[in-house]
């Protein structure tokens, strides 16, 4: 496994990996942006032109307030609005799985970016298998600390899932790595079945099939 370096006030390890992910000057629509953390980072690091789209007006306006260019809107209803390729990356972190139709966010952001980028807590895991298997209740664990009523998350899924939908869209994955909230990590050349037993979290680097 390697391990990314965390500490407090340390970015998000699935920020880290997807800035990984971007080339330096992209144009990025960062979806589901909240507190513009990602953005913030990329502009940093990527010299990036990125904009955001955020739910929560409160976390719109700290992040208007920050310099962040961020507007008010739905994943699952306003991303039909957006035309074709218009940016490099269209980055979904951390909330595909509270979206409402996954299947419809992903073609969407496959057809806004170029790529795209999505990251997700894997119900794989080992740990929350075991929790289901000997408690008989919905998990409860650092990736989903909320009991199963109060959770924002719709469509929970596992990294086996998330591959099989990628599939579905006549999308290819370019890039994937699943790691761990410490950090650690495991390159996607391992096997599906290890990714998705000791996966914590993932992430995805993806783009539409060329079908010409």
């Amino acid at each position: 496994m390697q391990k990314i370096p965390q500490g407090p006030g340390s970015p998000r390890v699935d920020h880290l990996l997807i800035a990984e992910m971007v080339e330096p000057g992209s144009r990025v629509l960062d979806v589901g942006c909240g507190d513009g953390a990602l953005l913030h980072l990329l502009a940093e690091t990527k010299s990036t032109d990125g904009r955001g789209v955020e739910l929560s007006r409160e976390r719109v306006n700290a992040c208007v307030t920050r310099g962040l260019s961020v507007v008010q809107g739905d994943a699952d209803r306003d991303l039909a609005n957006y035309p074709d390729q218009a940016f490099d990356y269209a980055i979904l972190s951390l909330t595909i799985q509270a979206t409402h139709y996954p299947k419809t966010v992903l073609e969407n952001l496959l057809r806004i970016g170029r790529r795209a980028i999505v990251s997700f807590p894997n119900f794989g895991h080992w740990r929350i298998r075991a929790e289901l298997l000997f408690t008989g209740r919905m998990p409860q664990t650092r990736n989903l600390p909320e009991p199963w009523y109060a959770s924002p998350d719709a469509h929970l899924c596992t990294i086996k899932d998330f591959a099989e939908l990628v599939a579905s869209v006549d999308a290819e994955v370019e890039d994937a790595v699943a790691f761990n909230t410490s950090g650690q990590r495991l390159s996607m050349r391992r096997s599906i079945w290890m990714q998705n037993l000791l996966g914590e979290k993932a992430v995805f680097l993806l783009r539409k099939r060329y079908t010409g």
